[in-house]
């Protein structure tokens, strides 16, 4: 356990921040679901707007540091590619 005060400070900001974080992955799974279900369902109207807000959402995660720009890319190429697939 830290005894510096600084370092107790730091401990809770990094606790604060990393329920932060979860909340927002946790947010984004459930939009990457979203898409995934209009995918299997081949609506493809469905499947285009989830995937404009699940990008948009991926896209704010990564410029917070939530997700490095590579993965949050990675993940919207992925979807993109099973939106299209159905096009």
């Amino acid at each position: 356990m830290a005894n510096i005060k600084s370092a107790k400070k730091r401990i809770k900001v990094i606790a604060t921040k990393t329920e932060r974080n979860k909340a927002i992955r946790s947010e984004i799974k459930t939009y990457i679901k979203k898409v995934d279900a209009a995918v299997a369902a081949k609506d493809a109207a469905a499947a285009k707007d989830a995937l404009l807000i699940a990008t948009k959402k991926i896209e704010m995660a990564a410029s917070k540091g939530v997700y490095h720009k590579n993965n949050a890319a990675r993940k919207v190429s992925r979807l993109a590619k099973a939106v299209n697939s159905i096009a």
